[in-house]
C-alpha cells in the first residue's frame, strides 16, 4: 500500500498527522460537518447501534479526535470510554465538548498512540475507530494492537471512508479531489490537510481488501457495511 502522507517531508507519517491535527483542531468540527453535510453524525450513529448490541460495559475509542464517537458511544451504551488521539490540540477541543455534555466521569481522554497501545491484553469490551485506521503509519501494527486489547470473543468496530462504486463515483471524486480541498484549505488555512483526505482514502483499502487485512492480522471473524453508496462503511472484526 502507497504511504501517503500529509506534508510530504522526512519527519514521517506519525509525526505529520500529529501535526496536520494540531494545525486544523480549531476548525475540524465545523469543516466536519459542512463537508459531510452532517452525514457523519448518521454514519457514527450506525455504529453505535451495531456495537450496542454487545453490550459493553468499557469502550476503547481510538483515534478520538474532538470526541465525537466517544460521545456517541457513550451516550448510545452507557458504557465507560477511554478516547485515545496523538494530537493533543484535538483531545483539548474535545475535553471542552465532554465537560459542556457533563460527561467527565464517563469519559477519559488521554494522548497516546494507536500502534503502541498503553493498555494490557484482553482489556476492553469493545474498540473503535473513526476515519483513524486510515492515518496509521503501519496499518497492520495499528489493527494488531486494537485486536490486543480488546477482549477474547468481542470486536473493533472501524468507520473508515471507502470509495463510492458505479456511476455516481466519477461525480462523487471530483467533489472529493477539487471542490472538498479547496473548502477545507479556506476555512483551516491548512493547504494540505484536505488534499490529503483524498489522496489518503484513494491509496486505502476498502472492502473485501480490507477484510482480507483484518483477517490477516488474526480476527476471526469480519463483516461491514457500506454506509451512503459507499463513501463510508463500518468493519466489525471480532477477535
Amino acid at each position: 500500500m502507497k504511504q501517503v502522507t500529509p506534508y510530504n517531508t522526512e519527519a514521517g507519517k506519525k509525526k505529520e498527522v500529529e501535526d496536520m491535527f494540531d494545525n486544523i483542531a480549531p476548525k475540524y468540527d465545523l469543516l466536519n460537518h459542512v463537508l459531510s453535510m452532517k452525514i457523519d453524525v448518521l454514519w457514527r450513529n450506525t455504529l453505535v447501534k451495531w456495537m450496542n448490541k454487545d453490550q459493553p460495559k468499557l469502550v476503547l475509542d481510538v483515534a478520538t479526535g474532538t470526541g465525537d464517537l466517544a460521545i456517541a458511544v457513550q451516550k448510545g451504551t452507557g458504557a465507560k470510554v477511554t478516547g485515545l488521539d496523538l494530537s493533543q490540540q484535538m483531545l483539548n477541543v474535545g475535553i471542552e465538548k465532554i465537560r459542556k455534555n457533563n460527561l467527565d466521569d464517563k469519559i477519559d481522554m488521554m494522548k497516546g498512540d494507536a500502534e503502541n497501545l498503553p493498555f494490557e491484553d484482553n482489556k476492553f469490551d469493545a474498540v473503535s475507530v473513526a476515519f483513524g485506521v486510515r492515518n496509521f503509519e503501519n496499518l497492520e501494527i495499528g489493527l494488531a494492537e486494537l485486536k490486543r486489547v480488546v477482549k477474547e470473543q468481542k470486536s473493533v468496530y472501524i468507520l473508515e471512508f471507502s470509495k463510492v462504486e458505479g456511476f455516481l463515483g466519477p461525480f462523487y471524486m471530483f467533489y472529493f479531489k477539487n471542490i472538498l480541498p479547496q473548502i477545507g484549505k479556506l476555512v483551516s488555512k491548512d493547504n494540505r490537510a484536505y488534499t490529503y483526505l483524498p489522496d489518503s482514502v484513494n491509496a486505502f483499502p476498502f472492502g473485501e481488501k480490507m477484510k482480507n487485512i483484518l483477517l490477516k492480522v488474526g480476527f476471526q471473524k469480519v463483516e461491514y457495511k457500506k454506509l451512503s453508496l459507499g463513501i463510508a462503511t463500518i468493519y466489525k472484526a471480532t477477535k
